[in-house]
């Protein structure tokens, strides 16, 4: 550990992992299956959180770990490596943008693989494996780096080098699948069976979602106890978007907002089941996108600059659909030429972010009346440097 932590306190704090679809519960600690047994869909994670004083922040760790009551992880200080805090930006008289790409490794993954790092630090699994088409990959190695925990990470082999370099500069073993995300995918779920193995899945793990809810946590800060009436996120496998749905829920739960945000969900047009699931109605999503997703139309990955979020099968599709019905939200899709002109036009204003990153910016320029006159805020979540101008 090199004296920058604690030893580990042996427990993950006060919480269980449970299966929305089945009602399955199990204990967090190193040998618990990375999915429920029953149905093989990913967890969900029984956990209250305390409420969050506005006037109780002043003076707190600049940090995402500010956010201590509505945090899973509870005890000794915490990997850290300053993550949250990212600026807004106002991009027009109602679109503000939130400058994610400013995470210590680039991308908005950094506030979920923290958690993710902090609680395998304190399982002390034999191995700790996970799976990316980059970005996540990238956060969880370094995080992991900090925590003093070797990892490998498993990504498709058309993966970017400078993504498959960032990774590799951080210590992590590097496992290139033949095969595009989803072939990568289910490699690594095999090598998660291995006993004594801890997934750090941001998809299949919940506490990567409690902490992507912090960028939430932040908006409702910034903007002195109040969210805007549209947040408008990426979606592949929509880690972002259902820690969104974790933070208005709880925000409203506690009184702290008078009502939730709409959730608008971005797709690249070229892979967009979820968009297409929505727009057909409820009854046909229920009959296309079962339990535990992993058996979702078949829907194939075509080439996308959105590389980040082309994901044909989210094991987490049903969740996700309902969020955002439930917010009163909407999905959008952006074409190639869109996401092009949207990462030109963010550069031009200075702002250099990848082609993933711009889709959100590129759906509410192209379709402003999705918003209804309400304001919002976009995400800008990956550094252009990852990608380069997409071509």
């Amino acid at each position: 550990m090199n004296g920058q932590h604690p030893e580990p306190s042996g427990h993950p704090g006060a919480a269980a992992y449970r299966c929305p679809q089945d009602g399955t519960r199990v204990p967090v600690e190193a040998a618990a299956p990375w999915r429920c047994p029953a149905c093989g869909g990913p967890w969900d994670l029984d956990f209250a959180a305390g409420a969050v004083e506005l006037k109780s922040l002043a003076g707190r760790v600049g940090s995402l770990w500010r956010y201590a009551e509505a945090l899973p992880l509870d005890g000794p200080p915490p990997v850290t490596l300053g993550e949250g805090r990212t600026p807004l930006v106002p991009l027009t008289d109602t679109v503000t943008a939130k400058l994610d790409f400013l995470m210590p490794t680039l991308s908005f993954k950094d506030r979920g693989a923290v958690m993710l790092a902090e609680l395998a630090r304190r399982l002390a699994p034999e191995r700790v494996i996970a799976d990316s088409s980059g970005n996540a990959g990238t956060s969880v190695a370094a995080y992991l780096a900090r925590a003093g925990l070797p990892c490998t990470v498993y990504v498709p082999e058309a993966t970017s080098p400078k993504k498959v370099e960032q990774i590799g500069a951080h210590g992590a073993r590097v496992v290139r699948v033949p095969g595009d995300r989803e072939a990568t995918a289910r490699a690594a779920r095999t090598a998660a069976d291995t006993p004594g193995t801890f997934y750090a899945s941001h998809v299949f793990n919940p506490y990567f979602l409690h902490g992507t809810k912090t960028y939430v946590y932040e908006l409702w800060e910034e903007l002195g106890g109040r969210l805007p009436g549209a947040i408008v996120v990426p979606v592949g496998n929509g880690t972002l978007l259902l820690g969104a749905a974790l933070a208005t829920a709880e925000l409203y739960a506690h009184g702290l907002i008078p009502e939730r945000p709409a959730l608008v969900a971005v797709q690249a047009e070229a892979v967009s089941p979820l968009a297409g699931a929505f727009r057909a109605g409820s009854e046909e999503v229920a009959e296309v996108f079962r339990a535990g997703a992993e058996e979702v139309a078949q829907v194939t990955a075509a080439e996308t600059l959105a590389e980040g979020i082309a994901i044909p099968r989210p094991p987490r599709a049903r969740q996700i659909l309902r969020a955002v019905r439930e917010s009163g939200g909407t999905f959008l899709t952006v074409t190639e030429d869109q996401i092009r002109a949207a990462q030109l036009d963010l550069a031009g204003r200075g702002l250099f972010v990848e082609s993933t990153g711009v889709a959100c910016w590129a759906a509410v320029t192209a379709s402003p009346e999705a918003l209804g006159g309400r304001e919002a805020v976009v995400p800008l979540c990956g550094a252009g440097l990852k990608t380069g101008v997409a071509g």
